[in-house]
C-alpha cells in the first residue's frame, strides 16, 4: 500500500462490533497469552476487578503462581504460542482471546525471533477462531507505521502501516497487521482489535531484556532493567526529538475496552496526553539538558541504521530517524478510552523511587 492511499474499512472494520445481549447477561472469559509482562501487569489487575469477567486464563512458557499475584481469577496454563495444539487445549470455552506474547529485544535468533513473533500470532489467531472465540485484541504498537520521512507530523489510524527499512520488531509489527487483517477475513465471526501504544511506561516496566549475551545476561537486567535518576545533575546533548508515552495502566485499560467490545473493532492509536522531547526526558533523569536541532540527529540514525552488521538491540536507532507521533481520537471517540496519565506522569511514575519488594 502506498502513502498515499489511505487505509479503508476492510476487514479490521467489519465483522461484528464485538458487543452483544449475552456479554451483559454473563461474565466472561478471557484467555490472555504473556501474562506476566509489561502488558500484563497493567491488564491482569484490571480484569481481577471488573464484575464483567469471571474468569481468566494465563498461557505462558514459565510456571508461575497467580495466586501470589492476587489473582484468584486467573487460572494457569503452560503452554508455547509455537504449538497450536496447546493454544487449542487452553483456549477450549473462551470469550476473548488477548494476545501479549512477543519477543521485543534478547539474544534469540532471528528465526527464533520470527517463530515466536509472526508465527506464534497467527497460530494464537487461529486457535481462537477454532475454539469459537468472538473477539481477538492484540497489542500492537507505533512501530508497525514505520519510521518514514514521508510519515505526518501526525498519524491517525487511517495512515497505511508500513515495514521499517531495518528494525526486525517493526518490521514483524507492520507485517502482522496485514496478516491478521488477512486472517479476519476468513473468519468475519471472529472480531479483531488492535491497539497501537508508544513507548509503554510505568512501575511494571520491563528493560533490559538480555541485552548482553549468554553469561552476561544477568548483570544487563541489573544494570537497565530498572530506571533511575541520575545521582548527580550531567549535562547531556540530546537532540529536539518528540516523543510519546503512555502508562501501563493506561494500555491495560484500552485492553479492557476492547475485551468487552466498547467499541468496533480495527486499529485504535493510544498514548499519553502531551509531546515530550528527549530534553524533557534527559531532565526527568537528572541530567541537564543541552538542546540539539532534530535534523542532524534523524540524519545520523538513518546512516547508522543503514550499517550492516547491526546486532538487534542497536537496530532502534532507526526509530530516532522519524519519529511517529500519533493522533488518539479515534480510541477516545470510538473506543471510550481516556489515558489518565499523562506521558510526562508515566515516565515520572516509572521513575520514582518504590520500597524494596514493592
Amino acid at each position: 500500500m502506498s502513502p498515499g492511499r489511505r487505509r479503508g474499512a476492510g476487514a479490521l472494520g467489519q465483522g461484528p462490533r464485538g458487543l452483544d445481549e449475552d456479554d451483559t447477561e454473563r461474565e466472561l472469559t478471557v484467555a490472555v497469552t504473556g501474562p506476566t509482562g509489561t502488558f500484563g501487569s497493567g491488564l491482569v489487575p484490571l480484569l481481577q476487578d471488573d464484575d464483567r469477567i469471571g474468569r481468566v486464563i494465563g498461557i505462558a512458557r514459565r510456571p508461575f503462581d497467580p495466586a501470589e499475584r492476587g489473582w484468584t481469577k486467573m487460572e494457569y496454563r503452560q503452554g508455547d504460542v509455537r504449538d497450536p495444539e496447546a493454544l487449542r487445549a487452553a483456549f477450549e470455552g473462551v470469550d476473548v482471546v488477548v494476545h501479549l506474547a512477543f519477543l521485543i529485544t534478547g539474544n534469540a535468533s532471528r528465526e527464533t525471533t520470527r517463530s515466536i513473533n509472526v508465527d506464534g500470532t497467527l497460530n494464537v489467531f487461529r486457535a481462537a477462531a477454532a475454539a469459537g472465540a468472538r473477539r481477538f485484541v492484540y497489542a500492537s504498537s507505533v512501530a508497525a507505521y514505520g519510521f518514514h520521512p514521508d510519515n505526518p507530523e501526525t498519524i491517525d489510524e487511517e495512515w497505511p502501516t508500513r515495514p521499517a527499512a531495518r528494525l526486525f520488531y517493526a518490521q514483524e509489527k507492520a507485517e502482522l497487521e496485514s496478516l491478521l487483517d488477512a486472517e479476519a477475513a476468513e473468519h468475519p465471526e471472529l472480531a479483531l482489535f488492535l491497539l497501537r501504544p508508544p513507548v509503554v511506561l510505568g512501575p511494571n516496566v520491563i528493560g533490559g531484556k538480555d541485552v548482553l549475551p549468554g553469561p552476561l545476561a544477568p548483570l544487563g537486567r541489573r544494570l537497565f532493567g530498572r530506571p533511575r535518576r541520575l545521582p548527580l545533575p550531567v549535562p547531556v546533548a540530546v537532540p529536539e526529538l518528540p516523543m510519546q508515552f503512555v502508562h501501563e495502566e493506561d494500555v491495560g485499560r484500552a485492553l479492557v475496552q476492547c475485551i468487552v467490545g466498547a467499541g468496533p473493532p480495527g486499529a485504535y492509536n493510544i498514548a499519553g496526553d502531551g509531546v515530550l522531547t528527549a530534553a524533557d526526558v534527559a531532565r526527568e533523569f537528572g541530567a541537564v539538558p543541552i538542546r540539539l536541532p532534530a535534523a542532524p540527529a534523524q540524519a545520523a540514525a538513518r546512516a547508522v541504521s543503514r550499517l550492516p552488521f547491526l546486532p538487534p538491540v542497536a537496530e532502534w536507532v532507526e526509530a530516532a530517524s522519524r519519529p511517529a507521533i500519533m493522533d488518539t481520537t479515534k480510541a477516545r471517540e470510538k473506543l471510550g478510552w481516556r489515558p489518565r496519565y499523562s506521558g510526562l506522569e508515566a515516565l515520572r511514575d516509572t521513575l520514582r523511587e518504590r520500597p524494596r519488594g514493592s
